[in-house]
Formats: structure tokens, C-alpha cells, sequence
């Protein structure tokens, strides 16, 4: 007999749980039908037959999730090697939906160069093609290392290409690094979510839009909300939507702990908060200083280009001081 317990304190395996004491339950409905009516043994036992299937395959789903978190390290949990990104336009409009962008690509080309593998998860666009927001997952050696003090909004200065009086316009584009834990303190009760489903959209070819696979949790007690909708399975995308919203939980929950025990270390790198004004981008002045470690870096073509690597480095010295 399995110990379904193990797996529904597990965030990676809560929504199979669900489908297995949901089957659990229609194969106690099914016995107890047959058993009231012995003319339906027959159609019961074949009924029951495809639901020990369906059981049998959610055990073998759960055992391999399980299994592949315990061939990770308490290393790799600490720094894991796969995060998702997210970036949302903020305070300016299209002009803040255009630098979303442009910094969802500095960091898809900074992932290049580091030979990490970069997957779109979901991304809704604006009218002149930026991104209202994104999110991406990367995967790859040190990836949470070395992207972890991006967390935070980033400003960018300059005139926009529809500015005929040549103002300076200040926008803004918010980034959070959520790294994708195997351990984790959060735990997710399921009655806590509502779930959505709707037609995935973009690129994937013709079936792409023929099924409703794309999944949008919302957490009630926080209004969190996530979507995946880059797998071509409505259970894939339930999956990997439940690691984003488990690691969104855990960020909330760490930009509380580091807002009420701020260390001089933390203070001076920053809290990790997602509100926090860490980065601006001044083009006119070619130009991007970090105010956290009030330091600056010229180049921004090459910056923007994914040539952050001193940014990188400079932040990580800076945190093991």
C-alpha cells in the first residue's frame, strides 16, 4: 500500500495527489454500487479495472518527481540550477512594455553565453510588440547564483522613439529571479486554489490552440497567480505551474523574513524585494548604475547586448563582504 502522505506534503506532487483520492473516491462509489447491485458486477469490475490503471500510473508520476529531487544535492537546493524569470512591464506604458522586453533578451543573451537552456513558459505581449510580461525558465550550471541579486525594478531613462519633443521619459520593468527549489518550507493546501484553463497561444504549431492546456492557478489567501502554458499537456503545464507558484510563496515568505532581519550584508545588497529600485538605465548617458553598491558601468549597447558579466561579479564580491 502506498504511503500517499509522502507525496501530498511534496508541492511537486500535491495536484497528482488530488487525482488519486479523486479516483480513490469513484472506485469506493463503483464497489459500493456493485455491491447493492449484483446485476452490475460485471460492468463494475471492468470499471474498477481502468481505475486501478489510472492509479497505478499517477503512483509511478509521483515515485519519478520524487526520485529526481533526491538525486539533487542540499548544494544544488541552496543554489538550485533551474529558476524562472519573470519580467513585467511597469510605470510607463509602452514604453515600459519595450524595456521589459529588451531585458527579457539581455538575459536570454547572458543565458546564451553561459549555455544555459532558456524555455518561454508564457508571455503576453503589448500593442507595439514588448511584453506586458514574461516568464522564462533557465536552466543551467550557477544559473541561481549568479542571477539571484536581479530580483528588483529596474529604471531606464531616455526618449522614446514617438517623443517629437525630445523629453526624457523614466520607465520601469520589475524582474524576479524564482528559483526552483527540490526542498522547500512551503506547503500548498489545495483547497486554496482555483484553477483555470484555457487554449495555449503562440508558437507550437496547429494544436497549439485546438485543446485548453494552458493552466492559471490563483492563491487565494495571497492573489498570487501563475500560468503556464509552454507544455503540450494540461498536466505538465499543472505541474510546472504548481513549481512556480511553490516558489513564488517561498520569495513572499523571504522578502518578509529579510525585511524584519535585515543584516548589514543584506541591506547592502538589498532585501530581494521585488519592489525594491535596484538598476537604472540611463541612454542618454550610456549608462547603468546599480544604486544598491553605488556603482556604475558604461556600455549600455553591450550590456543590453547580455554582456552583464561584471555586473554579475561585482554583486557577488560585493554580497561576500
Amino acid at each position: 500500500m502506498t504511503d500517499i502522505e509522502v507525496y501530498k506534503n511534496n508541492p511537486r506532487t500535491q495536484y497528482l495527489v488530488e487525482q488519486f483520492e479523486r479516483l480513490d473516491k469513484e472506485e469506493a462509489e463503483v464497489l459500493a454500487m456493485a455491491k447493492k447491485d449484483p446485476a452490475m458486477h460485471d460492468l463494475s469490475r471492468d470499471e474498477v479495472e481502468k481505475i486501478k490503471i489510472q492509479k497505478k500510473s499517477l503512483i509511478t508520476q509521483m515515485e519519478e518527481i520524487v526520485k529526481s529531487q533526491d538525486g539533487q544535492s542540499e548544494g544544488e537546493n541552496e543554489f538550485p540550477n533551474e529558476i524562472v524569470l519573470e519580467v513585467r512591464a511597469g510605470a510607463g506604458g509602452e514604453e515600459a512594455a519595450l524595456f521589459a522586453q529588451e531585458l527579457s533578451l539581455m538575459y536570454r543573451r547572458f543565458a546564451e553565453k553561459n549555455e544555459w537552456q532558456v524555455r518561454v513558459l508564457d508571455e503576453s505581449d503589448s500593442h507595439l510588440g514588448g511584453y506586458k510580461e514574461a516568464s522564462f525558465e533557465i536552466r543551467g550550471k550557477d544559473v541561481y547564483k549568479k542571477l539571484r541579486f536581479e530580483t528588483g525594478v529596474h529604471r531606464v531613462q531616455r526618449v522614446p522613439a514617438t517623443e517629437k519633443s525630445g523629453r526624457i521619459h523614466t520607465s520601469t520593468a520589475s524582474v524576479a529571479i524564482l528559483p526552483i527549489r527540490t526542498k522547500t518550507t512551503i506547503t500548498i493546501d489545495p483547497a486554496d486554489l482555483d484553477v483555470e484553463f484555457s487554449r495555449s497561444g503562440g508558437a507550437g504549431g496547429q494544436n497549439v490552440n485546438k485543446v485548453e492546456t494552458a493552466v492559471r492557478l490563483v492563491h487565494r489567501p495571497t492573489g498570487i497567480d501563475v500560468r503556464s502554458s509552454a507544455e503540450r499537456s494540461q498536466q505538465k503545464n499543472r505541474e510546472k505551474a504548481m513549481s512556480i507558484l511553490t516558489a513564488k510563496l517561498q520569495l513572499f515568505h523571504d522578502e518578509e523574513s529579510a525585511k524584519k532581519l535585515a543584516t548589514e550584508r543584506k541591506e547592502q545588497i538589498g532585501t530581494g524585494d521585488r519592489s525594491e529600485k535596484i538598476r537604472t538605465y540611463n541612454i542618454l548617458q550610456d549608462r547603468v548604475t546599480d544604486h544598491r553598491i553605488k556603482k556604475s558601468w558604461h556600455n549600455l549597447e553591450g550590456i543590453l547586448g547580455g554582456n552583464i558579466d561584471d555586473i554579475i561579479s561585482t554583486l557577488e564580491e560585493e554580497s561576500e563582504r
